[in-house]
């Protein structure tokens, strides 16, 4: 994986939660900021899927799913 430096512009009272929370933790202020960049993006990908569940709920139509599951499984055993 390529590594590539970044400069970003914090406002002094973030830079200073940053310091205090990557001495808190013992990791260095970059570690911090990749892992608030890691938590953003895993936190995007569960929205993602949430929006996706959302939008398909309901879309089953022909009763209930696990009942008309057991109904077909159920042909396989009278073969």
């Amino acid at each position: 994986m390529a590594v590539k430096r970044m400069i970003i512009t914090l406002s002094e009272e973030d830079k200073q939660w940053l310091a205090g929370y990557s001495h808190a933790h013992r990791i260095s202020v970059a570690e911090a900021v990749r892992k608030g960049i890691n938590k953003l993006k895993e936190d995007e990908k569960n929205q993602t899927y949430r929006e996706l569940i959302s939008l398909t709920s309901g879309i089953w139509k022909k009763g209930e799913g696990l009942e008309y599951q057991r109904k077909l499984r159920s042909e396989w055993d009278s073969r």
